[in-house]
């Protein structure tokens, strides 16, 4: 039986070993990030968003990766400590991982076959401009570079992927994270008012 992504282990940057299965329950945005990319100010806009909707039950989980243009060259205490006094981070950090390649990690092949597709409000703008710098993708699937986004439902299930250019503030991203946020939250006001009756 194929192990279920939710059940697939990572380590977390203090060094102790996590899986999806531990935010059951919750929303979950896992985002590839850089320390010295043109799109490493997203951090800011990651933490607001986990800051905001946080006791909704959304968790942001980061995974740097040094896959793109050597852009997270640090070791996990570096990239932490960066983080911190940077853009005050407060959302879990996975430890330094590959997200392509051939020491892709097996969460990062889990989350690219499940939702090979990113959604890309930009229309590949993105992608052409990676290009004209002569970086070409050798699977669609992959990971296209820092800051892609993989959103997880409170049910485990990969909900949507976003390009690397949707910034946390992007309506498309709030939109789905609000979906995803409000799906249980539904259910859960509905029991405990069938119960109150």
């Amino acid at each position: 039986m194929e192990t279920q992504v939710v059940d697939i282990p990572f380590r977390l940057m203090d060094g102790s070993e996590a899986t999806l299965a531990g935010y059951a329950g919750k929303v979950v945005l896992v985002v590839n990030v850089a320390s010295q990319c043109g799109l490493t100010p997203q951090y800011e806009g990651l933490e607001k968003l986990f800051a905001d909707r946080r006791a909704d039950g959304l968790v942001v989980l980061g995974f740097p990766a040094n896959d793109f243009g050597g852009q997270e060259p640090g070791n996990n205490e570096t990239i932490a400590q960066f983080c911190e006094t940077k853009f005050g981070v407060d959302f879990p950090l996975g430890q330094k991982i590959a997200v392509t390649g051939p020491a892709q990690h097996p969460l990062y092949g889990a989350l690219t076959r499940l939702q090979p597709q990113a959604i890309d409000p930009a229309n590949g703008a993105m992608r052409a401009r990676l290009a004209g710098y002569g970086y070409q993708q050798s699977d669609p699937a992959d990971v296209l570079w820092n800051f892609e986004k993989f959103l997880i439902g409170r049910d485990g299930r990969v909900a949507a992927r976003f390009s690397p250019d949707v910034a946390p503030d992007h309506p498309v991203l709030v939109e789905a994270v609000e979906r995803e946020l409000e799906i249980n939250a539904d259910r859960k006001s509905n029991h405990v008012q069938g119960e109150q009756a």
